[in-house]
C-alpha cells in the first residue's frame, strides 16, 4: 500500500515541493547568517538568489522524481523546459499575489488561511502547467524516442543524462553493479597504496596505520601505506618515523604544498607507487575491512569503487546531527545536478586505479572540496565505477579539521566547475575509445 502511494505523481510533487521550500529557507538563512547578506539591499539580493536557486532545485527534483524519462539534451532542458518552468512558476505566483490573495482578503478571510489557500492554488497551477506543458517532451527525433530500449553509440558530454553513457562495446557502469565487468586479465590489480593525509593526529595515527597494515597482512594483499604529514605541530611526525622504521611498507612524506587537506592528498597522489590508491582518513573513521572490500571489487574490472554510508549495509556511528543534515542536502544537490545514483559523493574514502588519478589531474581543490572533485571528474570523464556499502564512525580523539562555514562556497565552486566542464567541454576530457577498452596508462 505504501509503495503504491509513493508511486503517485501528485504525492511526489508535494514532497519534492516541500523539499524545495526547505532548501529555499536554508539557503536564505545561510546567505544572511553566514555569508554576511545583512543589509536591506543584500537581504533582497539574498531573497532573489534563494528563490532562483530553489526554482532550479525544484525543477531538477520534479524532472527526476515526478516526471522522469525523456531526453536530457541542452536544447531540451535549458532552452525549452527551464524557461517554460520559470513561466509556469511565475504565472502561479502572480495569480496568487494579484488574484487569489486580494479576493480572499476582501472577503475578510484570515491571512493564515488565505496564505494556505494561496499556496495550494499556487502548487496546483504549477503542477498542471508543468504536467501539460513543461515536461511533455517536444522532441520528435527518432534517436531519442527509443533511447530507453537502445544504446547510443555516441557520448553526449553536454547533456544532463547520467555521465556514463555506453560509448564502447564494453560494459560501463552507472553507480551499480550490473553483474558484468572487464576481463580478469585487464581488470587485475596488484599493489594497493593507501594514502592518509594527517594533520595533528598524534592521538589516532598509530592505531589507524597499524589496523590497516594488520588487515592487509591478514588478507595477503600487497600494499604500501603512505602518510602525508601536513606540517603537524604535535608528535605526529615523530610517531610516523617510528611506524616507518617498524614496517618497511609504511612510509611518510611531509607535505611540500601549503597546508590544507586538499594539498596533502594531492601530495600523496603524486607519490604513491601502487596500481590502485585508496584515500583514507587519519582519524580511524574508515573501516580497514572496507579497504579490503574496495580492493576485491576493483579486481572485477572497475576503475573506481565508491563507498556509501547511506545505502543498505552502510552505517554511520556518532555522526553529529547538524553535519548529517548538511551532508544529505549537499549530496542530494549533487545527485540531482549530475543525475547520479551515487548518494555519498562528499565522503573522501574511495579507491581509484592509477590511470584514473592521472586522468583527473590537474586538481584544483586546496581543501576538503577535493573529496568531490576527484569522484565527479572521474565520473564525468567516463571511468567505470560501482558503489558498495561502508561503515563510518566519528573520531574518538582529536578535532575535526572540516569547517562547514568555510567550505560551503568551495564545495559549490568545485561542483559547478565540473558541471560546466560536463556541459560545455564537448567531450574534450572524456576518454577515447581505446582508453575505455581497458588499455592501461603507464606512468
Amino acid at each position: 500500500m505504501l509503495s503504491k502511494l509513493l508511486r503517485n505523481r501528485i504525492l511526489k510533487f508535494i514532497i519534492a515541493g516541500g523539499v524545495a521550500a526547505t532548501f529555499n529557507l536554508l539557503l536564505m538563512n545561510c546567505l544572511i547568517e553566514f555569508m554576511g547578506f545583512d543589509t536591506p539591499i543584500l537581504r533582497n539580493v539574498a531573497n532573489v538568489l534563494s528563490i532562483e536557486m530553489s526554482l532550479l532545485f525544484s525543477f531538477f527534483l520534479y524532472r527526476i522524481l515526478v516526471w522522469p524519462g525523456g531526453n536530457w539534451t541542452v536544447r531540451e532542458v535549458w532552452l525549452r523546459q527551464l524557461p517554460l518552468y520559470h513561466m509556469s512558476a511565475g504565472s502561479a505566483i502572480i495569480a496568487r499575489i494579484f488574484i487569489v490573495f486580494p479576493i480572499l482578503d476582501s472577503l475578510l478571510i484570515d491571512y493564515r488561511i488565505n496564505t494556505l489557500v494561496g499556496v495550494l492554488i499556487n502548487a496546483s497551477l504549477n503542477y498542471l502547467i508543468s504536467d501539460k506543458l513543461v515536461f511533455k517532451s517536444q522532441v520528435k527525433d527518432s534517436k531519442y524516442q527509443n533511447k530507453a530500449e537502445t544504446e547510443s553509440e555516441l557520448y553526449y558530454p553536454e547533456g544532463l543524462a547520467p555521465a556514463l553513457e555506453n560509448s564502447s562495446n564494453l560494459p560501463m557502469y552507472s553507480g551499480r553493479d550490473k553483474g558484468a565487468s572487464l576481463s580478469t586479465k585487464n581488470g587485475k590489480v596488484d599493489v594497493l597504496s593507501v594514502v592518509i593525509p594527517a594533520y595533528n593526529e598524534e592521538g589516532s595515527i598509530v592505531y589507524t596505520v597499524e589496523s590497516i597494515a594488520q588487515m592487509l597482512e591478514e588478507k595477503n594483499i600487497p600494499y604500501e601505506i603512505l602518510v602525508v604529514n601536513d606540517n603537524s605541530r604535535d608528535r605526529t611526525e615523530e610517531l610516523l618515523q617510528h611506524l616507518s622504521s617498524q614496517n618497511e611498507k609504511v612510509r611518510y612524506i611531509n607535505n611540500y604544498y601549503p597546508n590544507g587537506f586538499g594539498f596533502a592528498v594531492r601530495c600523496g597522489l603524486e607519490n604513491f607507487q601502487g596500481d590502485v590508491v585508496a584515500i583514507v582518513m587519519a582519524d580511524s573513521s574508515d573501516e580497514p575491512e572496507n579497504i579490503v572490500d574496495y580492493y576485491y571489487k576493483l579486481q572485477e574490472g572497475y576503475e573506481c569503487v565508491f563507498g556509501s554510508r547511506f545505502i543498505k549495509g552502510g552505517k554511520v556511528i556518532d555522526y553529529p546531527i547538524h553535519k548529517l543534515i548538511i551532508n544529505r542536502l549537499a549530496n542530494l544537490f549533487i545527485q540531482i545536478l549530475f543525475g547520479l545514483k551515487l548518494n555519498d559523493t562528499t565522503n573522501a574514502f574511495k579507491i581509484y586505479r592509477k590511470e584514473v588519478i592521472e586522468g583527473v589531474f590537474p586538481l584544483l581543490s586546496h581543501h576538503f572540496n577535493l573529496t568531490v572533485e576527484i569522484p565527479l571528474k572521474a565520473i564525468v570523464r567516463g571511468y567505470s565505477y560501482t558503489t558498495i556499502p561502508i561503515i563510518w564512525r566519528n573520531r574518538k580523539t582529536g578535532v575535526s579539521k572540516l569547517k562547514i562555514k568555510e567550505m560551503g562556497s568551495r564545495y559549490l565552486f568545485i561542483v559547478l566547475y565540473i558541471f560546466l566542464e560536463r556541459m560545455l567541454s564537448r567531450g574534450d576530457y572524456v576518454r577515447k575509445r581505446h582508453e575505455q577498452a581497458g588499455i592501461r596508462i603507464k606512468a
